[in-house]
């Protein structure tokens, strides 16, 4: 397996009495897709923040690129991180072309990825459909040539097909070398693309394992679900 590009140690967040993160620990390989899955309140997305730098741990440590690093987002974003947060991070009154030049990123690289989007190169990005701005934001991402992209809830609102077309997208930039970290509602279409697959409750690592051992599993991961705050397995 190719060296973790992140990873943490004993990872632990609380808000307020809640506890967040629980001595969380993990790696993110270069050339990988890794899947966080788990009900609402497993704290996926705080892991997410706080691998990009957005939330500062109250303990443990967060290893990027081989060192221990408490950089801020904008200093990680320089030195190769891509983050695509949940809501949907495009700029509406920008053209498509404008939200793909935006920090000197190279518009071909994007369309390569996401060819559909060439037809849309004139249109405002708040016209555009929703799977079409996550594919714009998931491209805008790409062009940046990470070595680490972190991804919080791609299929957020979208149709199944499109939940592929951007799946699809991540698998071909971690088969390009770069270490991919998603959190994911659709259990079902990660783990077709997911090289590392863990499943989080309370801030806890409830499984762990490659995508094919957490697939024979299933019947684990849909407790785990069930177990958590009203999450549901979807497929």
């Amino acid at each position: 397996m190719n060296a973790p590009a992140i990873a943490a140690t004993g990872l632990v967040k609380r808000y307020g009495a809640t506890q967040a993160l629980d001595a969380l620990s993990f790696e993110i390989p270069g050339g990988t897709v890794t899947g966080f899955l788990g009900p609402n309140g497993a704290g996926k997305t705080t892991t997410l923040l706080t691998l990009a730098g957005e939330l500062a741990p109250l303990g443990g440590q967060v290893h990027w690129l081989g060192s221990d690093r408490k950089a801020p987002l904008h200093r990680r974003v320089r030195e190769g991180l891509a983050f695509v947060p949940e809501e949907r991070s495009v700029i509406k009154r920008l053209t498509t072309d404008d939200n793909l030049r935006l920090g000197k990123r190279d518009v071909a690289a994007a369309l390569e990825f996401f060819p559909e989007l060439a037809e849309r190169r004139g249109l405002r990005a708040g016209l555009l459909s929703g799977g079409e701005q996550q594919m714009l934001a998931l491209g805008r991402a790409l062009a940046s040539n990470p070595k680490v992209l972190l991804a919080d809830e791609l299929s957020l609102g979208l149709a199944p097909m499109l939940v592929t077309r951007l799946l699809t997208a991540v698998r071909e930039a971690a088969d390009r070398g770069v270490a991919v970290l998603i959190v994911e509602q659709h259990a079902t279409q990660a783990l077709q693309i997911a090289d590392r697959v863990y499943v989080l409750r309370r801030g806890r690592i409830e499984i762990a394992g490659t995508a094919a051992e957490v697939r024979g599993r299933i019947g684990e991961v849909e407790q785990a679900y069930l177990a958590g705050t009203g999450g549901e397995v979807e497929a």
